[in-house]
């Protein structure tokens, strides 16, 4: 089995909490593209994350949990930058991040920091999240997906607070027509489909991107489940287990970590069937971490998700 390379951001989450009727910051480890990375070395995948991390403690502390959890690291640069910090706040399981630092520490990445070995040799390689509104990171992700000779998949994971008005937003949408024109696969949140494409069914989105060039999109629904576009068959909607919800955060970033750790061990399914089973997979990983707190700590390992889910 081969490896997938994870490009993006890692960041530490301060989730708002209370503690002995006080209001506490919980810190965590946190980042989109970072939790994707846990999750498939979780699931027996092999991931190595490439991003840019910060000189300070926490930057350290990153370094040191993903090393922890058989994320590689070398391709992990270290910046002159304090470790950006993401402010989450909850109305509801679906969590609100605001972000602080300057400049982001996750933004600093480099085309000419690449490990171009590294990139040419992956099975997958995952582009996506917030670093693609960082012009220098955006410039290495678009290098990287250029090199890539295996999977490309991708995942916008919009951030509607980083968009500082329609331009923004406009420039993101290039930026996502860009990138999924050349994905092998593309799994986007049904908030993201809401954002970058309003007024348009989910159903209606998945077909667009389809058009556009992915091969496959998958968009999650949360409880409702998934709609998977795959080959020429019509968009399908694949249900999600009934779970006990207590936090999302990272549910979208396992259902995209179990779509690489299955397409690490098996490659592209043959068949719309082939898909709606590891999308049906995936959203049992995603329940399991709805029912635990915390992102990239939640992640389950396929022992986990047989025992939770026996079929």
């Amino acid at each position: 089995m081969g490896y997938a390379v994870v490009l993006g951001e890692a960041l530490v989450d301060l989730l708002d909490s209370e503690r002995d009727g006080e209001r506490v910051y919980r810190q965590a480890i946190g980042g989109g593209p970072l939790n994707v990375a846990v999750g498939v070395a979780r699931l027996g995948g092999a991931a190595q994350f490439v991003g840019s991390l910060g000189d300070d403690v926490l930057g350290g502390r990153i370094r040191a949990f993903l090393s922890a959890v058989d994320v590689g690291v070398a391709g992990a640069v270290t910046v002159p930058a304090p470790t950006t910090l993401a402010v989450v706040t909850y109305a509801g399981p679906e969590p609100d991040f605001r972000f602080y630092g300057e400049p982001v520490s996750y933004g600093l990445l480099g085309p000419d920091d690449l490990d171009l070995a590294q990139l040419e040799g992956a099975d997958v390689l995952y582009c996506g999240s917030i670093v693609l509104l960082q012009p220098r990171t955006l410039a290495a992700a678009r290098r990287a997906w250029s090199l890539a000779t295996g999977l490309r998949v991708f995942d916008p994971n919009v951030r509607p607070r980083l968009l500082d008005g329609p331009a923004a937003l406009e420039g993101l949408r290039e930026v996502v027509a860009e990138f999924a024109a050349g994905a092998h696969l593309v799994k986007l949140s049904a908030a993201d489909a809401g954002l970058l494409y309003p007024g348009e069914p989910v159903e209606g989105v998945a077909a667009y991107l389809r058009e556009l060039g992915a091969a496959t999109v998958v968009v999650t629904l949360g409880a409702a489940g998934a709609v998977l576009a795959a080959a020429d068959a019509d968009p399908v909607r694949v249900p999600a287990p009934k779970v006990d919800a207590i936090d999302a955060t990272g549910a979208g970033d396992s259902v995209m970590a179990a779509l690489i750790a299955d397409l690490l061990v098996d490659g592209e399914p043959d068949s719309p069937a082939g898909w709606v089973e590891r999308v049906a997979f995936a959203l049992r990983v995603a329940g399991l971490v709805c029912e635990s707190p915390g992102g990239a700590t939640a992640m389950p390992t396929r022992a986990d998700v047989e025992r939770r889910f026996p079929s």
